[in-house]
């Protein structure tokens, strides 16, 4: 019998050589490079944060906080290096839920009528 970590690694060191992770990676390393878009994607992450940090302490979103959000997605949806990046995040996001369905059948299997 296998050693289920040892699976998961080799899952790791897989997901690693899949080439939707390495235009994943290639895509955020030209994302990196560009000072200016780079920028916006950080700015966009650090608000994303500090949403999430709100709700999880059960505060509401403001009005201020949905102008920021309209003002950056338009921003954003504008630079084409973070348009290519969501465009293939999205592209990997989907190997990963395939992954974690396959991974959870047992589960799922285990709570069903």
């Amino acid at each position: 019998m296998s050693n289920i970590y040892d699976t998961a690694n080799q899952l790791e060191r897989e997901i690693r050589d899949m080439e939707q992770f390495q235009e994943l990676s290639d895509t955020f390393t030209k994302l990196k490079a560009d000072e200016k878009a780079y920028g916006l994607f950080k700015q966009f992450q650090e608000f994303q944060i500090s949403l999430q940090e709100k709700m999880a302490a059960g505060e509401e979103m403001t009005d201020e906080d949905a102008e920021k959000a309209q003002a950056l997605a338009v921003e954003i949806q504008q630079e084409e290096l973070i348009a290519d990046l969501m465009r293939v995040e999205q592209a990997f996001s989907t190997v990963i839920n395939d992954l974690n369905r396959i991974i959870m059948t047992p589960l799922r299997e285990l709570y069903q009528d």
